[in-house]
Parts: structure tokens; sequence; C-alpha cells
């Protein structure tokens, strides 16, 4: 009777010890934003460039030169959009305030209007009943505390819009930074990062078969670079299309939208709501409160749906399939840990654990509820 007891006091202490373990790989992923993050990020463009370095290399090119053309020319796009989108953008972040204030008059329209039935409901009911004293002082208060509520309201919005426009300076910064050094890791990354690895697998006691695990690393880094690119061109393409069929239609500001959706298109369910929100609000905006303000979320609705049930399937296979549940909780908890980024990051990420389960063939259960068929 001792030995059962034993083994289910350790079974129990080996429970426990991995839901400490996982707790602490937790906050650890939370209170190491800053420092986590970049190297993330980096580490996957590194990944989806390495395949080209290699290639490159092997027609003996450097692997300085071919990283910094790569890199050179992935960021020069990038580098073309933002100069293109930073007038839309600042207009949209100058027009929110007043979108803002707009909308509370016209709920404070309504609310007057309701309050207009309720006081002449509430007259009549005083002459029923008779003259009353108080009722004196309660008149003359109303409107000087109404004023003052509306006034409250008022500059509680435009507090908002300059508190809103005041972090986003603050926060450039610390965004360009980021950005210097994540081109920085990225190309040393490119540059050192497989001799960092040959020497890893060649001088580490514990790694036995080492033809195994270069094979393992090659396979996953295939994988998750292809899904990474598909991912990225159909997105793009997604992007594109919406950009062009909105600017024929006449919306402005087509190619912000457009690549607003590509962006959101990484992020599988919610991004395609988000979406739906925004450009129906851009619609009213333009349009104004009729049906011509539902064409622009009715073209990205149709083409995010072709998107989503015919061209992804059929480009990645169902060998890439996840299951949507479990989609939507690994975005829940990567937007807690690290914010918009994380989101974005989620589903590159769930694809590389994915593949590591699959190469490795372990822990096959948590595979089969990742795959798990939604149909």
């Amino acid at each position: 009777m001792t030995i059962p007891t034993s083994v289910n006091m350790k079974s129990k202490r080996t429970a426990a010890t991995t839901w400490l373990l996982a707790l602490g790989v937790l906050y650890t992923l939370y209170f190491a934003q800053t420092l986590l993050l970049p190297v993330v990020v980096t580490s996957l463009i590194a990944l989806l460039l390495s395949p080209l370095v290699a290639a490159l290399r092997r027609i003996h090119v450097p692997r300085t030169i071919s990283a910094f053309m790569l890199v050179t020319t992935l960021i020069a796009p990038f580098t073309f959009l933002a100069a293109e989108l930073a007038e839309p953008a600042q207009k949209w972040a100058k027009l929110v305030p007043e979108l803002t204030a707009h909308l509370t008059e016209q709920l404070d329209s309504l609310s007057e209007a309701m309050e207009g039935g309720n006081k002449l409901t509430a007259s009549q009911t005083k002459d029923s009943e008779g003259f009353s004293f108080f009722g004196l002082f309660d008149e003359k208060a109303a409107p000087s505390a109404k004023a003052s509520e509306e006034n409250t309201v008022t500059q509680r919005i435009k507090q908002g819009g300059m508190e809103l426009m005041i972090s986003m300076l603050a926060t450039t910064p610390m965004i360009l930074a980021q950005l210097v050094t994540g081109v920085i890791l990225t190309l040393f990354l490119l540059i050192f990062g497989p001799t960092l690895f040959e020497a890893f697998i060649h001088h580490f006691p514990n790694i036995t078969d080492k033809g195994t695990v270069r094979c393992l690393v090659a396979t996953i880094q295939k994988e998750l670079s292809r899904y990474i690119v598909t991912v990225s061109f159909i997105n793009a393409g997604l992007g594109l299309s919406i950009a062009l069929t909105l600017y024929l239609i006449g919306i402005e500001d087509a190619l912000l939208w457009g690549v607003l959706a590509g962006l959101l298109n990484f992020i599988p369910y919610v991004g395609s709501l988000i979406g739906v929100i925004i450009l129906t609000l851009a619609g009213l905006v333009q349009f104004g409160v009729q049906p011509m303000a539902l064409l622009p979320p009715g073209v990205y609705f149709l083409l995010n749906l072709m998107e989503s049930q015919f061209v992804t399937p059929t480009v990645l296979g169902r060998n890439m399939q996840l299951n949507p549940l479990i989609v939507v909780l690994w975005l829940l908890v990567w937007g807690w840990l690290w914010g918009a980024v994380g989101v974005l990051l989620a589903v590159p990420l769930l694809v590389c654990i994915k593949l590591t389960l699959a190469q490795l063939n372990i822990w096959t259960h948590w595979l089969k509820i990742i795959e798990a068929d939604s149909h």
C-alpha cells in the first residue's frame, strides 16, 4: 500500500511543478515584453529570409551582402507605404475627437428630445397635482446643472482627443528605436546565426544525433517560412484588391483601408470583425447615415469571405488548418501578453509550435487538439 501512495504523491508533485513552470513562463513573457518582443519578431523575419540567404550563399554571394540586400528590399515597400499613408493617418487621428464630439452631440440631442417628453409628462402631472413651492428652486437649478454637465462632457471628449495625440507622439521615438533595433538584430541573425547554430550543434554535449537535429531545424524552418510567405502574399493580395475596389467606387483613403485590411487579415476571425467595424465608420463619415455607407464594409466582407473560404484553404491545404476555438483563445492570451503585436504574432507562433510537435512526434494529444477539425 505504500508504493501506490508514493507514486501518487510523486505524480501530484510533478503536476504542481509543471503548472508552476507554466505560470513562470507566462509571467516572464508578460514582464519581459520589451526584451522578448524584438527578439521574437526579428527571429521570425530572419527565419523568413534565411532560405534566400542560403540560396545566395550557394552562388558565392557573401552573407553580409545578401543580408543587407534582402533587408533593404523588405524595408523599401514599407517605407513607401508609411510615406503614402502618413497624411491620411494624421487626418483620421485628428478626426477621431471630432467624430466623438459629433456622436456625443447626436446623443445629447436624442436625450434632450426624450427629456422634453418626460418634462412635458412631468409638468402635466404637476399641474394636476397643484402648486409646489420647492419646484420653483428645481426649475431654476435644472438648466444650470444641465449646462454644467454638457460642458464637462465636452471638455472630457476634447481632453481625451488631446491625450490620444500626445500619447501617439510620445510613443513615436520608442517605436523608431525598436524598429532600428529590429533591423540591426535581423542583420546579425542572418549573418552570424547559422555559424552560431553550427557551433551549438557541434560542441553541445547532450546532442548525440547531430544530423537529425539539423534535418529537424531545416524542415521546421522551411515549412514555417513557406507558411509566412504564403499568408503574407495572400493578405497583400487581399489588401490590394480591397484598396483597388474601394478606389474604383470612390471611397476616400482607399489605400489606407486596403493596408489596414491586409494587416488585420493576419488576425483570424477577430481581424475581419474589426475591419467591418472600421470600414462601417469610414462609410458613415463619407456618406452619412444612408445605404451608401454600407458599401465599404460590404466590399470588405465579400472579398474577405472569398479569401477565407476559397483562396487560403486551397493554397495552404489542410495540413495547416487550425481549430478556430484554439486560435481565438491563443489570440486572447497573446493579446494580453504583448498587445496588438502579440495578436499579429500569435498565429505564426502557433504554427511554429504545431510544426515542432509534428516533427518531434511528441505531445501528440496536444497536436490533435490544435488540428481538431471544426467540420
